[in-house]
Order: structure tokens, then C-alpha cells, then sequence
């Protein structure tokens, strides 16, 4: 009976040690956490809910390489509870009921709660998320739910409510720094500290990434020694990261950038859109709309520019076509700025919808006196051109 065990730790041993070295560095206790000091620093409400095993259900929420996965299977070390997984992307309702019964026959059996992990529970369907509610209001089970999407659309009200929600942040530089210090231990290999500071700066706070890189960095590694050549190279085949909500935080940063005429910053969010696979339409057709919600009559060229910017980009592509879209930036980020055109279209839309309306007047090229008699007064009116005084 022992050697099917033995047989089945030999095969964890070695399927452990060739684990990329994000999933061998990942933290064994709250202490080894880099980076969401907010959260689990000393003084922090998800460590002291975790410690003292007073967790009730959580949703965490933030970008990638965060710490989501590691926090839930830290609530699972740290605690007395069951620890049961799902994922979102291959579990449906048939597995989530099959937990559910897990999980009640712990309590009734071991008097054990049960924590259920669903990674990218954004991606549970409404009825999938129906699913735990009973189990999760009852107190049967402990959710702890993990999503790169902003829960308050993307799960369940009923769902969310019963959970505390905590927001991730991206880990700032310095934590990334005293991972990839770490990194360097585990791998036992030497690094110079300007390749490491160009790794943090690139990964923009995502801890697994940073950690992908410096293993690339390993492999590629001269003499022995990571430098700034294995750094760059190693970055260069990294993929920028940009999830939805990015999309829409980068281009309102983008436009404001423009609105503040700061052409460097508004060259960098471009920079940024383009290296991140964005859609070059789409920012086109930003930078259109900007043309004249935030210049308009102040520089009618402004709208010209940015319009001609999209028919090239339809023309010649990327990459070339990035110069012209950086073109069009330059120029609308210089322009003089005026809202009139914005401001004019949206007072008389809410004219018309206060009900300002009445008929339209009706008109005639003839003099009144040849109107027939019961019509009402119509108003005449005399074509510009018509006019003597506007002839030479």
C-alpha cells in the first residue's frame, strides 16, 4: 500500500523540480510575499483575517502576476480548512455540485471547512456562479474567487456581496528587485544589478513575468554572468500586458495626455497601445473624436490631420503607418485646445431633449401676399444670394 505513495511523491519530486521557477519561488508564508503590503503586510486586513482563521469568502482582483494564486493557496497552507480547486476555463456546474459534497462531507465527518480556489472567475457563467451561492451563504464553503476583471462587472451581485473584495496591486519595482535578488539565490547564478533594475522597470508590477524573464535571462546568461545584453533579449521576448481594463485605462490616458498637450507622455501611451497588440483603428479613431470634442474650431486642421492619419494607416499598415499616427499625436497634443464644438451640439441636444422643440417653420420663395388666405402667417425667407447688397 505505501508504494504507489512513494511512487507518487517520487513523481511530484521531480515534476516540482522542473517547474518553471515562478511556480518553485512561490511564497510558503505571508512573510514571503513581495509587494501588496496594503493587503498582508504586518498591520495588513487579509493577514489578520488569514492568521486568526476568520476568513470568510473573498474575491481578490488584480492584474496578472499579482499574487492571486498564491494568496488562496496561502489561505490553504495557513489555515485548518479543506483546500478544494476549480478552475474556470474547464469546470462546470457537474464539478462545482461534486465540491459542494465534498465539502459537506468534511464538515460532517472531520468538522472541517473547505476552502474552494476558482481562478479566473470571470469567466464562470451566471448559472456556474448560481451554482455556489446556496454553499457559499450557508457558510459551507469558503470562496475564495481570483479575477484579473473588475468584479463589480464581471461577477455575480448576489455572488459579490457575500464576498469581501480585495483589489492587487501591481508590484512597484522595489518588491520585483527583492524577488529577482531572491531569483539569484535559487538559481545560484550571478547578475548584474543594471540587468535586474531593467527587468523590474519592464515588467510594469507583474511579479511572474519578472521571474519568466530572469529564467530566459539563465539560458542566455555570458560566462556564467546574467548582463544587460541577457536582460534585453530576455525582455524582448516578452509579450506587453494589457487586459481589458488597461484598454481602457491607457487610452483615457492616452487622450488626456493630448487634452494636457503633453506631447511625450501622449507618444508614450501610444508607444505602449502599439507595443501591446492594440487595435491601431481603434486609436485612430480616438484620435479623430479628440480632433474635435477637444480642439475643434480652435484648429480646424487638427480634424484634417487625424483623419488623413487613419487613411494611411488603412493604406500602409503597421509598422510604417506608426509614424503617421505619431504624426497626428504630435500635432493634436500641440493644437490650441476649445471645447465650443462640444459644448455647442450638447446644448441644443438638451434643448431638444427638455422638449424646446416646436414645428419647424415652413417656408416660400414667394412674397406673403401671394399665400393663400387660412394659412397663417409664414415666415420668408430670402436666400443669401439673393440679397442686392451681396453683389459686386
Amino acid at each position: 500500500m505505501d508504494s504507489p505513495d512513494l511512487f507518487s511523491s517520487s513523481s511530484e519530486d521531480r515534476l516540482a523540480a522542473r517547474s518553471p521557477l515562478a511556480a518553485r519561488m512561490r511564497p510558503r508564508s505571508l512573510d514571503d510575499v513581495v509587494g501588496q503590503n496594503h493587503l498582508v503586510g504586518p498591520s495588513g486586513p487579509l493577514r489578520r483575517l488569514i492568521e486568526s482563521d476568520r476568513l470568510s469568502s473573498i474575491i481578490v482582483w488584480g492584474p496578472p502576476g499579482t499574487g492571486k494564486t498564491t494568496l488562496a493557496e496561502l489561505v490553504a497552507s495557513t489555515t485548518q480548512r479543506g483546500f478544494e480547486r476549480l478552475s474556470a476555463v474547464t469546470a462546470g456546474v457537474k464539478d462545482i455540485r461534486e465540491v459542494i459534497e465534498t465539502a459537506r462531507r468534511r464538515l460532517t465527518i472531520d468538522d472541517r471547512g473547505t476552502v474552494v480556489f476558482v481562478d479566473e472567475i470571470h469567466r464562470f457563467s451566471t448559472v456556474q456562479q448560481d451554482a455556489l451561492l446556496h454553499a457559499v451563504e450557508s457558510g459551507l464553503i469558503t470562496l475564495v474567487g481570483a479575477t484579473t476583471e473588475n468584479p463589480a462587472f464581471s461577477v455575480n451581485p448576489a455572488l459579490r456581496s457575500r464576498s469581501s473584495v480585495f483589489a492587487l496591486k501591481p508590484v512597484d519595482a522595489d518588491a520585483i528587485m527583492e524577488l529577482l535578488h531572491r531569483a539569484v539565490v535559487t538559481e545560484g547564478i550571478p547578475a548584474d544589478e543594471e540587468a535586474l533594475e531593467l527587468i523590474a522597470r519592464r515588467v510594469t508590477g507583474d511579479a511572474r513575468q519578472a521571474l519568466t524573464a530572469f529564467e530566459v535571462c539563465c539560458a542566455l546568461a555570458t560566462n556564467g554572468r546574467i548582463d544587460i545584453a541577457a536582460a534585453t533579449t530576455a525582455l524582448d521576448t516578452s509579450v506587453s500586458r494589457m487586459g481589458r481594463d488597461d484598454h481602457y485605462d491607457v487610452i483615457s490616458a492616452f487622450i488626456k495626455s493630448m487634452r494636457a498637450s503633453d506631447v511625450d507622455v501622449a507618444l508614450h501611451w501610444l508607444a505602449r497601445m502599439l507595443e501591446a497588440g492594440e487595435d491601431p483603428r481603434f486609436i485612430a479613431r480616438r484620435m479623430m473624436i479628440f480632433a474635435s470634442e477637444d480642439i475643434g474650431m480652435a484648429d480646424n486642421n487638427a480634424l484634417l490631420i487625424a483623419t488623413t492619419a487613419a487613411q494611411v494607416l488603412e493604406r500602409v499598415g503597421l509598422p510604417e503607418a506608426q509614424l503617421n499616427l505619431a504624426h497626428a499625436v504630435i500635432y493634436l497634443a500641440r493644437a490650441p485646445k476649445s471645447r465650443a464644438v462640444t459644448d455647442a451640439i450638447s446644448r441644443a441636444l438638451t434643448d431638444v431633449r427638455e422638449g424646446h422643440t416646436g414645428q419647424a417653420p415652413a417656408t416660400t420663395v414667394q412674397p406673403p401676399s401671394y399665400l393663400p388666405l387660412g394659412l397663417g402667417e409664414l415666415r420668408y425667407y430670402r436666400e443669401e444670394h439673393e440679397d442686392p447688397s451681396n453683389h459686386m
